[in-house]
């Protein structure tokens, strides 16, 4: 006996999933794109949008915040800085701090990999409405805080 609604809902599950992931793949080309004509990968654009978004915060703040090892960020992170698009200084109040800030090219650059998409849910959210977005965000949070 064929359970009808497993094989719907496994359906419903697999359209989530290609949903995503050819809408990260829109969401991201271009970006690639770009950090391919620099030499960069995903994690350098990465770096350079929570930077952005936490300018003068410790290495070990930014390791937190982007839930990664020192491992993964220390390389990314020095050529970011070697190309002078991040900025890394010692804390004037604890000389074993580093902390760590975008450079005008590097906002630049940021603004430039980051704008686009930006630009790109403004128009999604706004053609899907307030309670798409609302519920797509629930989701997305409870993926990216899910324990599993």
């Amino acid at each position: 006996m064929v359970d009808h609604n497993k094989t719907r809902r496994e359906r419903e599950l697999n359209d989530a999933l290609e949903a995503i992931h050819f809408g990260f793949r829109t969401l991201i080309s271009r970006q690639d794109e770009k950090l391919e004509s620099l030499g960069y990968s995903r994690i350098h654009h990465r770096i350079l949008y929570f930077i952005g978004r936490n300018p003068n915060c410790s290495i070990n703040e930014l390791l937190d915040i982007m839930r990664v090892t020192k491992q993964y960020l220390h390389r990314p992170l020095q050529r970011l800085i070697q190309d002078k698009y991040v900025q890394a200084g010692i804390d004037p109040t604890d000389r074993r701090v580093k902390r760590v800030t975008l450079t005008k090219p590097g906002t630049a650059l940021e603004d430039e990999l980051s704008g686009h998409q930006r630009r790109r849910f403004e128009k999604v959210f706004k053609k899907a409405g307030p309670g798409a977005e609302a519920g797509w965000r629930k989701v997305m949070m409870m993926l990216a805080d899910s324990d599993e």
